[in-house]
């Protein structure tokens, strides 16, 4: 019982899922999305994409430089990376989609589907200027910009995973995740809450349909993860490094770091990407020090 009670993701689904045993309280109806459109700084648009309605991304930065696609993770939506876009660097064109069942993309209803959130991230995917993009995932992202990579092998120039949760045997539910999955109790949960509950009970049957694809993933890659995330164990770590046997990722490691490295590592990850661009990822060159091993 002590090692849950120190668990972060036991706090985490807690905090999320108790007003499961508050009824009445006003907390149920709580609103989680931003609601965020845009402002001077970011602009907003909608694109028809395959299995869904409309995705919907915010963007920022030069039209004809090289694209970086960030994914967020779950709860949450393309604001999460609000700070990240502003700061696009000269030469790239920074974009920050809404995944299905979060923000404003359509229809509103959760994917549990790691190759359909990787399928409604196609439109975006196609070269500009003879460039591939680059896709940055993380947390439940990870797995996504994974997925996308093994998916669209020729149209991705690289992928960076921040804080990935890509190990299916460290993927574990809690009884009160599948409390808060049926009727009426689900009822009770902010849309984007039910959502979360349900990709977080479908991710590990998910992560080993994904397992056997790492293989076959050419492209550079960027694992970046903190020593101290107590939402997705830094053991993911190793699980990347022995399942992308196709190319030699690169690792970060973050000591004594959390799991919210958009918000606190910012700057290493803009690194990681335009290291990963000035290397030749997305120009059709893999970079010597990814080749497949």
């Amino acid at each position: 019982m002590g090692k849950i009670l120190k668990s972060g993701k036991f706090w985490l689904v807690f905090v999320l899922t108790a007003p499961l045993l508050l009824v009445g309280c006003s907390s149920l109806f709580v609103d989680f999305d931003s609601h965020f459109t845009s402002d001077e700084y970011v602009a907003r648009a909608t694109t028809p994409a395959p299995g869904i309605d409309s995705l919907s991304y915010l963007h920022r930065g030069d039209a004809d430089g090289q694209r970086v696609i960030f994914v967020h993770g779950t709860p949450g939506d393309a604001a999460a990376w609000y700070d990240m876009l502003k700061a696009a660097p000269a030469g790239y064109e920074f974009l920050s989609v809404d995944r299905p069942g979060f923000g404003q993309t359509l229809p509103d209803k959760a994917m549990v589907s790691l190759d359909g959130q990787a399928a409604a991230l196609e439109p975006l995917l196609h070269p500009k200027n003879g460039r591939k993009p680059i896709l940055v995932g993380h947390s439940l992202g990870g797995p996504v910009v994974v997925a996308a990579a093994a998916k669209y092998p020729d149209l991705i120039g690289g992928i960076v995973v921040v804080a990935g949760a890509l190990d299916p045997d460290l993927e574990d539910v809690m009884f009160i995740q599948y409390v808060g999955d049926v009727p009426p109790f689900s009822w009770l949960l902010a849309a984007p809450m039910r959502h979360m509950n349900r990709e977080l009970i479908g991710l590990e049957d998910e992560l080993r349909i994904l397992a056997p694809k790492l293989a076959d993933i050419h492209v550079p890659v960027t694992i970046i993860h903190g020593t101290r995330d107590d939402l997705v164990p830094y053991a993911n770590v190793a699980y990347m490094e022995k399942m992308f046997t196709g190319t030699s990722p690169k690792l970060v490691t973050l000591e004594g770091q959390n799991h919210f490295l958009p918000w606190n590592s910012a700057g290493v990850i803009v690194s990681a990407v335009t290291d990963m661009a000035s290397s030749g990822a997305g120009d059709g060159a893999l970079p010597e020090s990814q080749n497949a091993r």
